[in-house]
């Protein structure tokens, strides 16, 4: 299987090792985000890619999550 964001092979979740790790960090940080600031996943997520300091696997990882619509991760 090919991890949903670029053509490595995957592993857990569809994303293959980088992206996972990733996506990881970016649902773990959300918690915080949202006590902090009140924002929604889909507000959470645009912050992400638009942040200057994201890393670019991050950055392709919420958007692929902004396309998507997942809100698995939406606790």
């Amino acid at each position: 299987m090919k991890c949903v964001v670029c053509s490595r092979d995957a592993g857990e979740k569809g994303y293959c090792e980088l992206h996972l790790k990733a996506y990881e960090n970016i649902v773990k940080n959300y918690d915080a985000w949202k006590k902090a600031l009140e924002i929604s996943w889909k507000e959470y997520l645009s912050g992400v890619v638009k942040n200057p300091l994201t890393g670019e696997w991050a950055k392709e990882v919420a958007e692929y999550l902004i396309k998507s619509g997942d809100k698995e991760s939406v606790a």
